[in-house]
């Protein structure tokens, strides 16, 4: 049984209300132009999705993009950074704080309108004052209409790799759609959920029988695993690599790309990995071509401050969920990016 706890939600009413303009619209095209491009290999820099694990302080996130564009200036030649404005966030059991839409103010509880209102917000804010756009995950495909019109990548995560909604909403997204491996790490799951987004799907969504257009742009994210023993299963490895790209070629997908989430299972949570993980998979990258050819994103979990906090957020720009790297070690982590790729 469920209990009522608001009026139906108007999202047009609300989308209205927030809409970009001509000028900044102009310069959304424009980027998502260039993303498509890198998707498509014919743009070569390397993607670069990074920011912090969950958007819960609009204040610290723009001080942190603010900083983030202008470092995207000094690498825009050879790297494209995409700001992460993660606004709901999974839990394994369900409890714990689950993003910006549930609880918009972390001194109260969960009030969806106010998140929506905070949500749209956030990612206007991030591409009118900045000139960066934006990445969010999809926890929940019937919450895509929130940021559809705002955000330029979109990420199904672990948990929601398996599922056929998911699979189905993703062919018909616009944008540059990133499947992660599950947590078991069964790399077949992901391809299936890959394969299944690259095809037209007909299903019903929002209460309508549609059609999606496919979307050509899917592609993969490695973010490593747990065995049944709850022990850490990186698969950023070279032999990982290679076994991601085989499954690529066999299964003739469209668009081949591997994104490699340096945190996570990858790192074991332990942010400061994340600098090494980046460090072996350049070597990898110029150690085979081929492994160059498919392996040409990042997805780095970065702060104001390195590690993370309790959930009341005392610590201005550090993270209450999974702890990221601080901005000092993230700004010379990209530039060691742009002088290795």
């Amino acid at each position: 049984m469920f209990k009522q706890l608001s009026k139906i939600i108007d999202l047009t009413e609300i989308k209205q209300a927030s809409i970009l303009s001509k000028k900044v619209k102009a310069l959304k095209k424009k980027r998502d132009q260039q993303l498509e491009n890198i998707i498509k290999g014919v743009d070569k820099r390397m993607l670069l999705l990074v920011g912090p694990c969950s958007a819960h302080d609009e204040e610290a996130v723009m001080e942190y993009v603010k900083r983030l564009a202008k470092l995207q200036e000094k690498v825009v030649d050879k790297v494209f950074v995409i700001p992460r404005i993660y606004t709901n966030k999974p839990r394994s059991n369900g409890s714990g704080y689950k993003g910006l839409l549930h609880q918009p103010d972390l001194s109260f509880g969960s009030n969806f309108l106010n998140g929506i209102l905070a949500v749209r917000r956030l990612h206007k804010q991030v591409i009118t004052k900045t000139g960066l756009t934006t990445a969010d995950e999809m926890l929940y495909p019937e919450n895509l209409a929130i940021v559809d019109d705002l955000a330029s990548y979109i990420v199904i995560g672990a948990r929601s790799v398996e599922n056929q909604q998911h699979r189905f909403v993703a062919s018909g997204i616009d944008q540059p759609t990133g499947f992660k491996n599950p947590t078991s790490g069964n790399l077949t799951i992901m391809f299936n959920a890959l394969y299944a987004a690259q095809q037209k799907q007909e299903f019903l969504f929002n209460a309508q029988h549609v059609k999606s257009s496919s979307n050509p742009l899917a592609h993969v994210i490695l973010r490593g695993s747990l065995n049944e023993y709850g022990e850490n299963r990186p698969n950023y490895y070279y032999e990982d690599l290679l076994k991601a790209i085989s499954m690529y070629e066999k299964g003739n997908l469209k668009n081949p790309m591997i994104v490699i989430d340096t945190n996570h299972d990858n790192s074991g949570k332990q942010y400061l990995e994340q600098i090494r993980i980046v460090k072996q998979t350049l070597l990898n990258r110029h150690w085979k071509k081929k492994v160059a050819q498919f392996v040409r994103g990042f997805m780095i979990e970065s702060f104001l401050e390195d590690g993370n906090q309790d959930f009341d957020g005392k610590v201005f720009g550090q993270s209450i969920t999974d702890p990221c790297l601080g901005w000092d070690k993230t700004e010379r982590l990209v530039n060691y990016i742009y002088e290795n790729m």
